[in-house]
Order: structure tokens, then C-alpha cells, then sequence
């Protein structure tokens, strides 16, 4: 009978003092009464628990585990917990653990540690799997190259669905996920590949070079894992090979690969939105973290400031027709706004090659039009606002609102144009949703909407 694991979610239903529970059992270095508990949880939900524990407690845990059990947790704690743990774990240990895993995921492991530990490590383990992952380090993380495993199942185009299902048993305790055989001729060089499916309705003598299925999408290993993301998720793949420039097949990416890309990704560019950086994520220390937000705070203190220089300039302006500076916060508020969801919305379509510069133009007018729309409609909401709350005047109403719909085109446009020119240029436009986007929409924002008020009463 199948052993059944709990989730973390339903053991905290039956027990919601768990947490607490455990963190006694290691103050109380009580190893068999915790691997008790850790038996019966799934290896992600003890990495989600080990997680959230102090050093000291995560590496009692963790020594506790089994191998096995131990290869899964690995891969699923935050990286700079998992990078202290191994701190004191031995290289014979380390090797055990990196045994039983993927090429792909051993080579991540071997990768984060030192490098003295990591050729210890290359050592211990088994002579064909110790090359492979050399082979493997030699491309960039988050490349092709750095995320497929070398674990696949091939056979020639001169063989019989009997010789692939044999195949296909060989390798079955080697490789957890075989979704495509892969046919290639003698040199190794791929030429199609078969589904499982296929290896069932046909008969066994049967010739898999006539069954094979030719229309291959393949990727490079220099290859960037956000192009593979996309080409996986556009052609609906569930694994997809890595050939050279020979098309001999080197690897092969699988979707379980493809979800941690995307999720790298999106918090990548979740934190290049905000101006911070990827190394936020594995310091402890408050400078360090400190010195990487500054350069962006700078950004928009720089920015602040030539804001406050315009208005300086309109400080006449301002003295004259008071009320007007009531409303610069919603002014300013509106067109921050509507750049940034502009900028989001057009670098997102860059990150999935939704947008061509060939079709650029269509792209930015189309914002156009949403942002004339949305200032329309907010113009119209502020004309009646300003007009029956504040008793203000309907030619300062009318004013206020036409200032607010020409900051929100412009900010609108610009929010959409600016991550096109970046891209153009070799630049990174996540990047563009930053500071950069909300300071420059203040400064050009200000000086249009005084400007306006400036021109029609004075």
C-alpha cells in the first residue's frame, strides 16, 4: 500500500501548535521523535518548515533527514539558508545527497558551494555523473545549458519500438520523468523523437525512424531560460531538447524546470520594478542591503529635487491661484499611476515577445487611446469634485481637468515608450518601471500642469 503524506496546510488543521512542537523537539536534540513527524510530511512542506527556523534549528533538522529525503528538501529551501546548512554538512555527505539527484539539479547544488567543497564533492561522487555536472557548469546559470539535465532516453533511427521500451526500462530508475524518447542517427545528431503513446499502439517490430515525430523545437544551450520558458510554453511542451550548433543532442529541459524559470523571472522583475536587486535576497546584512537600494533612492531624490526646482519656478503662479496646489498630489498621483501600469503592461509583452518593433507604433498608440479614455473619464469625476466640494470656480475646474488628461496621455505614452527605446538599446526595460518612470512623469507632470494653470490665469 502507497505510503500517503500529509501537506503541511492539513497537519497545521490537525495540529496547529506543530511548528511549536518541533522547535522543542530540536532544542531538546530529540532527532527520532522529529523524524517521526518528518516521515509522514512531504519533502516540500519540510523544506517550507525548515525554512522558517533559525540556522542553528535548520541544520539540527536537516542532519536528521535520511539521503533520499534529504536530496528533495535541498532543492526546495531558500538559497541562503541552504548555502549555511551545507556550511557543516561534509563533502561525503554533500556527495551522497548529490547522487541521487538530477544532472540538472546536482549541478545547481554543486555550483553554490565553495570551491574547494565542490571538487571534494566531484570527487565523491560516481565518475559518470561527476563529468556530466562538470559539463554542465561550464554554462551560465540561467542559461539552456544551465538548467537542462543530461538524463534522456535515446534511441538510434534504425531501432524497434521493442528496442526503445527496453530502452525505456533501463533507464527507468536513472530518470523520475520520461516524457519523449529521442531518435537520433549514429553521431548522436537528433532527428525526431517518439511520444510514449507511441511505443503502446504499435507493433514491437516496428521501425521507429517510420513513427518518429520530425517537427522539433529545439534551444541552444547558450540559449537565455526565459527564451526556453517562452518557446515551451508557445509550442505547449512538456520537455524540450538541447542540441549544439551540429544538432547533437546535449540535454534535455523539462517543464518542472520551466515552472522555477518563470517564477525566477517574475520575481526578478518584481524586484527590478521596485530598483532592487536579486542579491537582496541571499544577504543577512542590513549595509549590504542598504548600499543596493541606495543608487535607485538617489534616483528619485534627484528627481524629487528637479521637481522641487519647478516649483520654485512657479511660486508666483502658486502665491496667485492658491487652490491649484491642493490638487498636485492627485495630479501627480493619476500620471505616476498611469505610466507605471503602461510600463508594466509593455514590459511584461517584451518578457513573452508579445510585442515587435515593427509593431511598436500600433502598441503605443493603442496606450494612447487608454490613456485618453481613463484621463476623459477621471477629468470628468474632478470637474464635479472640484466643482460642488471645494466650490471651485468652473473655469479652474475645466483647467484642473484638462491639465489631468494631458499628464495622463503623456504619462500613459511614455510609461509604454520608455521600456521599447530601453530594449532597443540593450537595456533591461523592467528596469523603466522604477523609480525612473515615477520621478520623470513628477517632473514633466509638474511642469504641465502649472504650466496650464499658469497660462489660463495669469
Amino acid at each position: 500500500m502507497a505510503e500517503e503524506l500529509k501537506s503541511l496546510h492539513d497537519l497545521l488543521d490537525e495540529d496547529p501548535e506543530i511548528i511549536n512542537n518541533i522547535k522543542v523537539l530540536i532544542d531538546e536534540q530529540a532527532a527520532q521523535s522529529l523524524l517521526s513527524i518528518f516521515k509522514d510530511i512531504h519533502p516540500a512542506d519540510i523544506a517550507e518548515i525548515i525554512n522558517h527556523l533559525t540556522k542553528d534549528e535548520a541544520k539540527f533538522a536537516f542532519s536528521t533527514l535520511d539521503t533520499e529525503t534529504a536530496s528533495e528538501v535541498i532543492l526546495e529551501l531558500d538559497d541562503n539558508l541552504r548555502e549555511k546548512i551545507l556550511e557543516d554538512v561534509t563533502a561525503e555527505k554533500i556527495a551522497d545527497i548529490v547522487d541521487e539527484l538530477d544532472t540538472d539539479d546536482a549541478t545547481d547544488i554543486v555550483s553554490e558551494l565553495p570551491e574547494n567543497v565542490a571538487e571534494q564533492v566531484l570527487e565523491y561522487i560516481e565518475p559518470k555523473s561527476s563529468e556530466e555536472v562538470k559539463e554542465l557548469l561550464k554554462y551560465r546559470d540561467d542559461s539552456a545549458g544551465g538548467i537542462m539535465s543530461s538524463d534522456f532516453v535515446s534511441v538510434m533511427e534504425d531501432a524497434t519500438v521493442a528496442d526503445a521500451i527496453e530502452e525505456v526500462r533501463k533507464q527507468a530508475d536513472n530518470i523520475d520523468h520520461i516524457y519523449y524518447i529521442f531518435v537520433t542517427k549514429n553521431n548522436s545528431e537528433l532527428i525526431g523523437f517518439l511520444l510514449l503513446k507511441s511505443l503502446l499502439i504499435h507493433p514491437l517490430d516496428t521501425k521507429v525512424a517510420n513513427i518518429l515525430e520530425e517537427e522539433l523545437i529545439t534551444v541552444h544551450p547558450d540559449d537565455d531560460q526565459e527564451l526556453v520558458a517562452n518557446s515551451m510554453k508557445k509550442y505547449d511542451l512538456v520537455s524540450i531538447p538541447v542540441v549544439d550548433n551540429n544538432g547533437i543532442i546535449l540535454g534535455r529541459i523539462t517543464i518542472d524546470d520551466i515552472v522555477d524559470v518563470i517564477g525566477e523571472e517574475a520575481e526578478e522583475d518584481i524586484q527590478k520594478f521596485a530598483g532592487l536587486s536579486e542579491e537582496e535576497e541571499i544577504s543577512d546584512s542590513s549595509i549590504k542591503i542598504s548600499r543596493i537600494r541606495l543608487p535607485w533612492l538617489f534616483v528619485a531624490l534627484f528627481g524629487e529635487l528637479i521637481s522641487a526646482v519647478v516649483l520654485a519656478s512657479f511660486q508666483a503662479s502658486i502665491e496667485k491661484i492658491l487652490i491649484a496646489s491642493f490638487f498636485i498630489p492627485i495630479v501627480m498621483a493619476m500620471g505616476g499611476s498611469s505610466g507605471t501600469q503602461a510600463a508594466i503592461v509593455m514590459v511584461r509583452r517584451l518578457a513573452v515577445h508579445d510585442v515587435w518593433f515593427s509593431n511598436s507604433f500600433k502598441k503605443i498608440f493603442k496606450e494612447f487611446i487608454v490613456g485618453f479614455v481613463n484621463g476623459i473619464i477621471c477629468g470628468a469625476i474632478l470637474i464635479i469634485a472640484t466643482h460642488f466640494l471645494f466650490n471651485a470656480e468652473l473655469k479652474f475646474s475645466i483647467v484642473l481637468s484638462l491639465s489631468l488628461l494631458i499628464i495622463m496621455i503623456f504619462a500613459t505614452v511614455a510609461g509604454a515608450s520608455i521600456p521599447l527605446i530601453l530594449k532597443k538599446f540593450g537595456a533591461d526595460p523592467a528596469v523603466a518601471t522604477g523609480p525612473f518612470v515615477t520621478t520623470m512623469n513628477d517632473i514633466f507632470g509638474l511642469s504641465i500642469y502649472l504650466s496650464i494653470i499658469t497660462f489660463a490665469f495669469l
